[in-house]
């Protein structure tokens, strides 16, 4: 999703209008909770308690923005299967420049023409904290927080130690060990 062009009305609360604005440094807060994730039909995210801090740079022609997002994402463990809050500090920066001419889609930066009055910034905000999420997600230390599941942990530690005595080692494999 492009972040100048959010159609859902409440995704409209995360525009930053620029045109009044002097140049200069400027500061926006959002707060990114369950119902902005709502919004996207496939969101890996569900549950989430976050706060996206902007600095907008205005220059002559382009804007500058610093991204800072905070707080915690619910997610779940990919161990013991227990919901947990993953805490989140992402920083990304993206530019915005004011130009006629189109830019490449597969450059790093949004082309705002001169009929342009502000920024829409749910999809870049939308697309940080899914690509910081961890491909695998675990609770720290394993059965030790409140958030772990211990008898989902002990569960499938029975069942490992099972398959592993039940297993008994195919004679094929160990003549094939002796070509090392």
């Amino acid at each position: 999703m492009r972040a100048n062009c959010c159609s859902l009305k409440s995704l409209r609360n995360y525009s930053i209008p620029f045109t009044g604005l002097k140049l200069g440094k400027h500061q926006f807060e959002f707060v990114v909770t369950d119902a902005f994730f709502s919004e996207f039909e496939y969101s890996l995210v569900k549950k989430a308690n976050l706060k996206c801090q902007v600095d907008l740079d205005k220059q002559e022609t382009m804007l500058i923005l610093n991204f800072q997002i905070t707080g915690t994402i619910d997610t779940n463990c990919d161990r013991c299967l227990a919901q947990y809050p993953l805490p989140v500090d992402i920083k990304e920066q993206q530019i915005a420049k004011f130009s006629e001419e189109e830019i490449d889609e597969d450059e790093e930066i949004i082309n705002l023409s001169k009929n342009d009055h502000e920024i829409n910034i749910a999809g870049l905000i939308y697309e940080y904290i899914n690509v910081a999420l961890p491909f695998t997600s675990v609770c720290d230390d394993e059965g030790n927080t409140p958030y772990c599941d211990k008898e989902m942990l002990e569960s499938l530690n029975k069942l490992s130690a099972n398959t592993e005595q039940d297993e008994t080692t195919d004679p094929r494999w160990e003549a094939l060990k002796k070509f090392k």
